[in-house]
């Protein structure tokens, strides 16, 4: 590969389609003219409709589910609701069968976090193979392993062979197989609804994801009460073989790269060398890994919160919980209505949001004040997640995108690096200093971002 010939400039990014579509001789209409074949083969379609091509509207509210109507991306989002309620299934049975069979915290929390650790390492390689290869592929694969490996421990737990090293295996496994498939996923969004319709279509997907983390996990509980985690592994495996089934409905996008052969290390230093210099880009992703490491932390460590500084019980942390979940369904909701209309200018508010939002958790430690400002936390995560996603992948050219988005999913990674830290203050400070600094960090993280970075208050 030819560095510089995928070095976009910032001043003149270039356009790209990323199959070039078959044209009649003579004449400036393609043959294709399908949405679906549209929104894969012209991503820069200035100002048009995700799914009619029209002329967009102004935001509003009507506006908000308009990229489900595009067929493709229907059954993405489909494919990703069904995988994402595996996972919230996953998570909190779990934990629980961790904990039942050790009885140990220490290795509930090596089991949870050793999902981060492969991301660290795999993640940008797993950006350069998404720019090579097919996209819809390596996100079916990405789909059919966790399918297999949850049936596989299902079997382990009904013939009474569990151990809790098993699902450590399985831990990492699947954090590999995240590192390959989620930049191919997020990848290919801007291929079905175009630039245009990226912001709605990312909200949309942040919205899902909410109510997957509010619905999930209830019906994962009760069905290990009632049925036992065996059967709760077998239906985790049955709705990511649907995923599987679902992304099947997606259409080809092709490759977007023009090398497909060389040493995949030379990709990645190239992706490197373009977030280096594409500053809209390195701010973006330096505002998500601070977010990350500042306001994260408190989600994991909420326990504290619950039972040293108001003094309840699990089900009131079930409510908090619930409560940032709505908070943060409202604002994707909100975000997937307003179209492109002053996002990065709600993107330092939501930042501020978080800041603020801690700030007074450290200052008011009473239950009920801390259930309503759960809601501004929910606003504050929505746009973290959402606009700035949307953003880096829009900035981004598109034979960049899998290895941008690979830098940005090692934010996940990099958690247990904000967590860890914070956990080891708590018990020397307590819960109420150590949050608080660390919403006065984002607080003046987020002033000098507002002041200095105009090209991202600019943003729309």
């Amino acid at each position: 590969m030819n560095d510089n010939s995928e070095l976009g400039s910032d001043k003149n990014p270039p356009k790209f389609r990323s199959v070039s579509p078959t044209m009649h001789e003579n004449s400036n209409q393609t043959l294709h003219s399908s949405p679906i074949e549209t929104a894969v083969n012209i991503q820069d379609a200035d100002k048009l409709d995700p799914v009619s091509y029209r002329p967009l509207s102004k935001a509003s509210w009507r506006y908000t589910f308009s990229s489900l109507s595009n067929p493709g991306f229907l059954y993405l989002w489909a494919s990703m609701i069904t995988m994402m309620a595996g996972m919230q299934m996953q998570m909190l049975a779990r934990g629980y069968l961790i904990y039942d069979i050790t009885g140990s915290a220490s290795l509930l929390g090596i089991v949870n976090a050793a999902h981060a650790f492969p991301m660290l390492g795999l993640a940008l390689f797993g950006g350069a193979i998404a720019d090579r290869f097919e996209r819809k592929r390596l996100i079916q694969l990405g789909q059919i392993v966790p399918a297999i490996l949850a049936l596989g421990i299902g079997i382990i737990i009904f013939t009474d062979n569990i151990r809790w090293y098993h699902l450590l295996l399985v831990s990492m496994i699947q954090g590999s197989m995240f590192s390959f498939m989620m930049p191919a996923r997020q990848a290919i969004i801007p291929q079905l609804v175009g630039k245009e319709g990226l912001s709605n279509a990312m909200a949309l997907n942040a919205a899902g994801m909410s109510v997957m983390t509010l619905v999930s996990p209830a019906i994962a509980g009760v069905l290990y009460a009632w049925t036992g985690p065996a059967n709760v592994y077998f239906v985790i495996a049955a709705l990511n073989l649907s995923a599987v089934v679902l992304t099947g409905f997606v259409p080809k996008t092709g490759t977007v790269s023009s090398t497909t052969r060389g040493p995949i290390v030379k990709d990645i230093a190239a992706g490197l060398t373009y977030i280096k210099q594409t500053q809209i880009i390195r701010i973006l992703l330096i505002m998500g890994l601070a977010t990350t490491l500042l306001a994260m932390p408190f989600r994991f460590l909420m326990p504290v919160f619950v039972v040293d500084v108001y003094h309840k019980g699990p089900e009131s942390m079930g409510l908090l919980v619930a409560i940032m979940g709505g908070g943060s369904l409202v604002g994707s909701l909100f975000i997937a209505s307003i179209g492109q209309w002053k996002r990065g200018m709600i993107l330092i508010v939501g930042s501020f949001a978080s800041a603020f939002a801690l700030l007074l958790l450290a200052f008011l430690p009473f239950y009920f004040a801390a259930a309503v400002i759960m809601i501004l936390l929910g606003l504050g995560d929505a746009a973290r997640r959402t606009i700035n996603q949307s953003l880096v992948m829009e900035k981004t050219d598109a034979i960049f995108q899998g290895r941008v988005m690979s830098v940005f999913m090692m934010n996940f990674g990099l958690m247990p690096l904000g967590v860890l830290p914070a956990g080891i203050l708590m018990d020397i400070f307590g819960g109420q200093a150590v949050i608080g600094l660390l919403g006065l960090i984002l607080l003046t993280f987020t002033f000098v971002i507002l002041f200095t970075q105009k090209n991202l208050r600019d943003a729309s």
